[in-house]
């Protein structure tokens, strides 16, 4: 019985704290937008449905974790699969050789 209850206890939960410490890959860029000015983006590589815009980069770095503190919490209560840093893609699609440009 005592295994199983170590086995208990070093169980990770994977509750929101949990995601939003995890080390994710942060794809930044700038861009215009539609009246052609330019703004700063924040996307996560993991979660591909992610993107957080401002004006400048300081202000997305500054903010982007609260926008990924809603997401996560959505997705955590949809009960979706969250794919975490470093876990296989199975969705490993050459899109740019697939769609014809």
């Amino acid at each position: 019985m005592e295994n199983n209850e170590q086995d208990k206890q070093s169980e990770v939960v994977k509750d929101l704290d949990y995601y939003l410490n995890l080390d994710w890959t942060l794809i930044e860029g700038e861009d215009l937008d539609f009246e052609g000015n330019p703004y700063h983006y924040i996307e996560i590589k993991e979660i591909p449905s992610f993107a957080f815009c401002a004006k400048t980069a300081e202000k997305a770095r500054e903010n982007y974790k609260k926008q990924l503190r809603l997401s996560l919490m959505l997705m955590l209560e949809d009960g979706e699969h969250i794919p975490e840093p470093g876990e296989e893609d199975d969705d490993d699609i050459d899109w740019e050789n697939v769609c014809p440009g």
